[in-house]
């Protein structure tokens, strides 16, 4: 999967990275390379939660299948 991302300069000199289109998924880093490294774990860590989330609403009497993608 392909995410489009924000990188910011702060003062203090981090890199924020945030995934708008997953609200709350932001990390950051010392430089560029950092910061695109952490948002790619924020990423699949968020993704996971929301798997997570998802998979406790589904009925026990229908069938399960993780896919990866």
């Amino acid at each position: 999967m392909l995410f489009h991302v924000t990188l910011t300069q702060e003062e203090d000199g981090w890199i924020v990275a945030e995934c708008p289109a997953l609200p709350g998924c932001v990390s950051q880093g010392k430089d560029e390379k950092e910061a695109l490294d952490h948002i790619r774990e924020a990423i699949t860590a968020w993704m996971w939660a929301e798997d997570q989330k998802a998979a406790k609403s589904i009925p026990s009497d229908q069938t399960q299948i993780v896919v990866a993608v």
